[in-house]
This record gives C-alpha cells, structure tokens and sequence, in this order.
C-alpha cells in the first residue's frame, strides 16, 4: 500500500494511504484554507403559510420552501421528500406547530420510502387550541433511492399546522 507522510512543522505527522484494491481512488480537497470537514447534502424546509388537514388524518406536510440546500436532495415542488445522493448516516429534525379548536392530539411522522419509520413527536392535552412538536432521529441512507418525508396528524376542530415553527431539516453526519 502506497503512502504518503506529511510531518508538522514542531510535532506531528499525518499519513494518506492509498486502499489496497484496484481501480483509481481520487480525494477532492476544498480550495479554502482551514479546518476540511465533511461535505454532505444538507437542507431546511418550512411551510410558507398554515396547511390545513382532516381531523385524526395522517397528512404529508408540504414544506414548500427552502431555507437552504446544498445539494439539491429535497424536493420542495412535488413530492416535499429529501433524497440524499450520498449513502450513510443523517440527521433528521421536524418541528410542528398544530393548532384547532379543542386540538387532544398531534403527532409528528417520519416516513422512509413511503412507510413510518418512526414517531417524532407526540402531544396529548384537550385544553390547547395549538401545540409545539419537535423531534429528530438518526437515519441510515442508501445514497440512491431512499428517501424521507413528514407526515403530521392533529385531532381536533379545523386543525392545520402554522407556517410559523413548522420546518423539516437534515444533513450527513457520516458516510457509510
């Protein structure tokens, strides 16, 4: 295995190696100077104004515009989902704000590939009329045809999630 050594100026050393398999490897440094971290998709998403849904309905919320997104991976025209193009480990957070008459129950949704992956956020109380939910997990991704989505679901009289507080965010915490 070939590599190669670079010694600090008063201490130190770091070594590249090359991997012991065949076909060409290429490593791609950033032209800035300073500390290289990863580079990987990122996104934030929030809803432009108040989605309303039926009462105890699971509904996929629309975030339709971007705050940012680095790499093109979330759809925020017609599917609102987040397909990364690179495989490994994101972090994924949502945040809702449900609001109705008598809301008793609102539940934040994360949806891989179109089925619950798991349950963000719950919130049961029959005196509020709007609630904050705020979850995150860790996801594995495949890089090529996983993807993500949020779905909310309020019970309660003429329930919507506000444009206000209500976002979906991610970004690559490690290659996989």
């Amino acid at each position: 295995m070939a590599s190669i050594k670079l010694t600090g100026d008063t201490s130190g050393e770091i070594t590249i190696s090359a991997p012991a398999v065949a076909g060409t490897n290429t490593l791609t440094l950033p032209a800035e100077t300073g500390t290289v971290g990863i580079v990987g998709p990122t996104f934030s998403a929030y809803l432009s104004s108040a989605q309303s849904i039926s009462s105890s309905t699971s509904t996929k919320l629309t975030f339709n515009t971007e705050e940012f997104d680095t790499n093109s991976n979330y759809d925020n025209a017609t599917n609102y989902r987040f397909t990364p193009t690179i495989a490994g480990y994101y972090q994924i957070n949502a945040i809702g704000r449900a609001s109705g008459t008598s809301v008793t129950t609102a539940l934040i949704d994360l949806f891989k590939n179109g089925s619950v992956l798991r349950q963000l956020a719950s919130s049961r109380d029959s005196t509020s009329s709007s609630q904050t939910l705020s979850g995150s997990a860790l996801v594995q991704m495949n890089g090529t045809t996983d993807y993500l989505e949020i779905y909310g679901t309020i019970t309660g009289t003429s329930p919507s999630f506000l444009a206000t507080h209500t976002n979906f965010s991610g970004f690559l915490v490690r290659t996989s």
